[in-house]
């Protein structure tokens, strides 16, 4: 499948054709909150978001700011060309459970220290994700783990199709 053409962005908005490759990692200056189970398990402005070409930001979370137990060690790994190798989390709060749905780089490669440690999540198997206020819509698939806000267009990379771009 051919890649669709970039949306133009509107005032405040960023397209993820924009994002530069390799990615590049910056702070951000917004309360972002995870719930799961019926409660809010992470809260954090201390969050940092990885930007990469075609794809919705992924934010990473201090893994302090998430509530003692919601992350539970889980089998397995996976292997970033930039970032390295990465590690998974199940994500628990009361009986829910959300296997191998938070993932983190303990040791990431050269340039992407500031995120070691750092969790993220998939939006999309939370109850709720949400970037000041705003709720947070999952990009598409199961392998990325891209927050999509209405502040970044695409088109996103994802969806079935779209591995090829």
């Amino acid at each position: 499948m051919p890649r669709p053409q970039r949306q133009k962005p509107g005032p405040g908005q960023e397209s993820v054709w924009d994002y530069p490759r390799p990615p590049r990692v910056e702070p951000v200056h917004a309360r972002v909150t995870v719930e799961f189970g019926g409660r809010t398990i992470a809260e954090s402005t201390r969050a940092v978001r990885v930007l990469e070409t075609s794809h919705p930001p992924a934010f990473y979370l201090p893994p302090g700011d998430f509530v003692e137990g919601s992350l539970v060690p889980a089998e397995g790994t996976s292997f970033c060309e930039f970032k390295g190798r990465a590690q998974y989390y199940d994500v628990v709060s009361g009986t829910e459970s959300a296997p191998r749905s938070a993932w983190y780089y303990a040791s990431p490669s050269p340039g992407f220290e500031s995120i070691g440690g750092f969790v993220s999540v998939y939006p999309g198997r939370m109850d709720r994700c949400t970037v000041d206020g705003e709720v947070v819509q999952a990009q598409e698939g199961d392998f990325y783990g891209g927050w999509i806000t209405a502040s970044i267009v695409g088109p996103f990379k994802g969806a079935p199709g779209t591995w090829g771009w």
